[in-house]
């Protein structure tokens, strides 16, 4: 079992060395290597994905990441900012899958933004497309409007386009996903605005013929914004597009509390996943020992379940985050009164110990 270790930036060393420290601590056999990636990169070799670091992820069976971007880099050109490696990652690799659980702790259900009633029990799943969507369609750029009202001004443009085998996988993936849940999927779109959306919606309604025993609901994106701040409870698993699982998957961490709560998998269609929590790389706290580790130490769990086949490993870890978090362990961002403060380390410690 290979893994590849690519910190990145600002608190992503030091979230990801709590999870490598309880990797090491389940008693098995893994070989990790580490490589920059991100500004560390950059700074390293010049350029945020640098060749040696794409080999080392090509061969590797997961990839355990940390966050890339720091405001320091904001003024170089786009293909050269932090942003671009995890990009270039889930383009070179075919991460098109990428995994999002939303769940509340019952220990967390007052760390919440939202009534406790709202959330206790909340266990979502956003099934988001990743390689597709106006992240990468062509063309794009900056030009002199060639018409409207506004022709020859400078303007700049996106393209949103989906093929029809990109929708139909991850429509797929979606639906077996919900057939060892709920056998719920609500498929989330703009299809009333957008022509991508409404061939997103009609290619979602064909896949779905294939899965008669789940239910299948259709819902425009902002009306999904609302309900989850309404009546999360409502979804099961959510499938959307790129840009607008960006989003809403952001929006519901903070149901669970706290983004740094949230883990993630990004997966291929040979199971070879990338490994990261939800959050960013939050440079204005690096070092600081005040980042919670907690979705980088789950995200591991994840990387065990799906690209490793060790399910019971996966399980440990998520036993001990549980038990930790019952303890009133808790890092500044879920931290309420009553509960005892540590740091990141420490954080990382602890499940360690919970491991037995």
């Amino acid at each position: 079992m290979k893994i590849a270790i690519l910190p990145g930036d600002g608190i992503g060393p030091e979230i990801v060395a709590e999870a490598v420290k309880v990797l090491k601590a389940l008693g098995l056999t893994f070989e990790m290597q580490s490589a920059p990636v991100g500004g560390a990169a950059y700074e390293a070799a010049g350029h945020p994905l640098p060749p040696a670091t794409l080999e080392l992820a090509q061969s590797a069976d997961a990839i355990l990441f940390g966050a890339v971007g720091d405001w320091k880099y904001d003024k170089l050109e786009r293909a050269l900012r932090p942003e671009q490696a995890i990009l270039g990652l889930r383009k070179a690799l075919g991460l098109f899958a990428n995994f999002r659980p939303a769940i509340c702790h019952e220990q967390l259900v007052g760390a919440s933004s939202l009534k406790p009633e709202l959330v206790a029990g909340l266990d979502i799943l956003i099934v988001r497309e990743l390689t597709g969507d106006i992240y990468f369609g062509q063309p794009r750029g900056r030009r002199k409007a060639p018409d409207g009202p506004f022709a020859g001004a400078d303007e700049a443009f996106d393209t949103m386009r989906y093929a029809r085998p990109e929708i139909e996988r991850i429509a797929r993936v979606a639906f077996e996903a919900a057939r060892q849940r709920k056998r719920r999927v609500t498929s989330v779109d703009k299809a009333n605005v957008l022509e991508t959306f409404q061939f997103w919606k009609d290619v979602v309604s064909e896949v779905h013929q294939d899965y008669p025993d789940v239910q299948l609901d259709h819902m425009y994106v902002d009306n999904a914004a609302m309900q989850l701040v309404k009546e999360p409870k409502k979804f099961d698993v959510i499938v959307t597009g790129n840009m607008f699982g960006d989003i809403l998957s952001d929006e519901a961490s903070m149901l669970t509390g706290s983004i740094g709560m949230l883990p993630s998998a990004s997966l291929n269609e040979k199971k070879q996943g990338l490994y990261e929590p939800s959050h960013g790389s939050a440079p204005d706290i690096a070092g600081k020992g005040l980042a919670n580790p907690l979705a980088t130490i789950l995200s591991a769990a994840m990387m065990l379940r799906f690209s490793l086949n060790q399910p019971e490993a996966a399980e440990r870890i998520e036993a001990a985050v549980g038990r930790v978090l019952a303890q009133g362990l808790r890092t500044p961002d879920i931290w309420s009164e009553g509960t005892s403060s540590v740091n990141t380390a420490e954080m990382g410690d602890a499940v360690v110990r919970a491991l037995g």
